[in-house]
């Protein structure tokens, strides 16, 4: 008799069918200049279910350049696993034509040629359209955002999340769970919680003073869809005391929290659960692990690393769907669910090709209403690029590389020092650098940019310290970003060392010298998730330093000696 997992791992092969093997039909489709939303929308509706997953919009409400990472690296059991895939070996996986829609959507090589002729990605009236298409096949299908979605914009800081609660209430979610809107800090979350007409779910959000479940953020949800109960069960950022500044929600304590998440499996499948949904902010390789270890989810919704990837993966009997981030990208699921067992899925990763996608007025409406009175601020020039600026990947992107020549600049460092966050969107070569743009890659409410004293000892510990999260062989011990962004400073990092022994041959770039541990050296930063931490804001630092340029070019720099074998 066929397994259930038989009929899952079947179903993989129907995900590819209209998932990866659709991504190589649009390179002929482009080439005949017929590329149209109705190919972009196509699905063979499956089953009983739908699930339309969206995250890590990271407040971008307009369409974007967005650039894949080209270094993503895996340690232990999943070194070369995706979503540790990039490049030609991702398109080579996949069978994504070089210069295809894919290629360029998916991946980061030839990224400033293949804009120019893609266009811009994302904007939420395009998603709107793509949402408004699924619930037109499947009226009951649910919508559910991952997180990461009031933060990472000039109008998002200046509003304090509003502008973003308003447009995605608009999208009519179902439930959403979260991250880095904790960073607004617990009071305005909880007024924004508060208000919200769809279920802030967080399993994993304790009341830090009494070690029980948050009430604001109940566990789980049930629906009633396609004649099936579903549970969706959320589950927040498990780190954010330590990527984050915990003084700003002391109430509330977090964690990956796992025997707690099999007790809600165990109890949402006692009420009558026929399907379990997990709306996960852990990051890909933690659901990876957790998928191991927590039996009965259905599906993993996967957010935070902001991994895109045309199929799932199949851990045990857990399908995990990752759908990007900042809007390129909107996730269907399709569930055939009988007798309380998942039986067979079909899933496709639409890609948001903003010149493709007709927007949704009614979103386009509030969108506009909601930057209107930032519009003259948002547009101001401030300068322009001749590089391609990015920030995605293990170590710096160009954006991070600039940031850093304006902190060294205009704080009079040695070295600097940059968070190794993921969001903010890319520029191609030749665009104007406007405040927007600037905001995209600094906005956030702890900006302060500090310059102190720290020894060559003390560096050396922090470059560990954030390996040790990134590379850590054990995904569970994996809770950061990236790694952190220098400026000023080489180093050579073996990311299969153990903690302590990943980083040496560490170099002051100014002379060549090799860092003295006990020396002091000046440096700049930001981010700091030290309460009072003093200095102007990141992006009065960063629009300093370009209007002094006028003109950005970067080179690209080989201050970081990778070792991977």
């Amino acid at each position: 008799m066929i397994s259930r997992r038989d009929f899952l791992q079947a179903s993989m092969a129907a995900s590819a069918i209209v998932g990866a093997s659709g991504f190589g039909n649009w390179a002929r489709l482009a080439a005949q200049q017929s590329l149209t939303q109705d190919q972009l929308l196509q699905f063979e509706t499956f089953g009983n279910v739908s699930l339309i997953h969206i995250t890590d919009i990271h407040a971008q409400m307009v369409p974007i350049y967005f650039r894949e990472p080209s270094v993503n690296l895996g340690v232990g059991g999943n070194k070369g696993a995706v979503p540790h895939v990039t490049g030609a070996d991702f398109r080579k996986l996949y069978g994504i034509d070089d210069g295809s829609p894919s290629h360029y959507a998916l991946s980061s090589g030839d990224f400033s040629a293949l804009a120019q002729g893609y266009g811009r990605m994302g904007g939420l009236d395009r998603v709107s359209t793509v949402i408004n298409s699924i619930r037109a096949e499947r009226p009951d299908a649910l919508l559910l955002d991952g997180g990461d979605t009031w933060h990472g914009s000039y109008t998002c800081y200046q509003t304090a999340g509003q502008d973003m609660v308003n447009v995605m209430n608009a999208l009519k979610p179902d439930a959403m769970t979260f991250h880095w809107e904790f960073t607004l800090g617990s009071d305005r979350v909880a007024e924004l919680v508060d208000g919200l007409p769809f279920a802030a779910l967080g399993q994993n959000i304790f009341d830090a003073e009494w070690d029980e479940p948050a009430e604001l953020f109940p566990p789980y949800q049930f629906f009633e869809r396609g004649g099936v109960k579903i549970a969706v069960i959320g589950q927040a950022f498990p780190y954010m005391p330590i990527a984050n500044p915990g003084w700003m929600f002391p109430e509330f304590s977090f964690g990956i929290r796992d025997e707690n998440m099999q007790e809600m499996v165990d109890q949402v499948r006692a009420e009558g659960a026929e399907c379990v949904v997990c709306l996960s902010h852990n990051g890909f390789d933690v659901d990876k692990k957790m998928a191991s270890i927590v039996k009965g989810i259905d599906v993993i919704l996967s957010g935070h690393t902001h991994d895109a990837l045309p199929e799932p993966v199949l851990v045990g009997e857990t399908i995990i769907v990752a759908s990007g981030s900042n809007g390129k990208f909107v996730s269907r699921v399709d569930l055939d669910i009988q007798n309380g067992r998942m039986m067979g899925f079909r899933h496709k990763l639409i890609p948001i090709f903003s010149d493709v996608i007709t927007p949704d007025p009614e979103v386009a409406s509030v969108i506009e209403a909601e930057r209107a009175p930032f519009a003259d601020t948002l547009s101001e020039v401030i300068g322009q690029t001749d590089s391609l600026l990015y920030r995605r990947g293990n170590f710096n992107g160009s954006w991070d590389d600039l940031i850093c020549d304006a902190l060294l600049s205009q704080r009079d460092a040695e070295i600097a020092l940059s968070p190794g966050v993921r969001w903010g969107p890319s520029l191609i070569p030749g665009q104007n650098i406007t405040r927007e743009d600037l905001w995209n890659v600094t906005s956030m409410t702890y900006p302060n940019a500090y310059r102190t004293e720290m020894t060559g000892e003390f560096l050396k510990v922090v470059l560990e310290d954030v390996a040790d999260n990134i590379f850590n062989p054990d995904p569970y011990y994996q809770q950061g970003g990236d790694m952190v962004r220098t400026g000023g400073l080489g180093y050579r990092i073996d990311v299969n060392k153990p903690q302590g022994e990943r980083i040496s041959n560490m170099t002051l770039l100014s002379t060549g010298e090799a860092i003295d541990p006990a020396r002091a050296y000046m440096v700049a930063g930001w981010a700091s998730v030290n309460e009072g931490t003093e200095g102007p804001p990141i992006w009065d630092v960063v629009e300093a330093h370009i209007r002094e340029q006028g003109t950005v070019s970067l080179a690209p720099r080989q201050s970081v000696d990778v070792v991977t074998d």
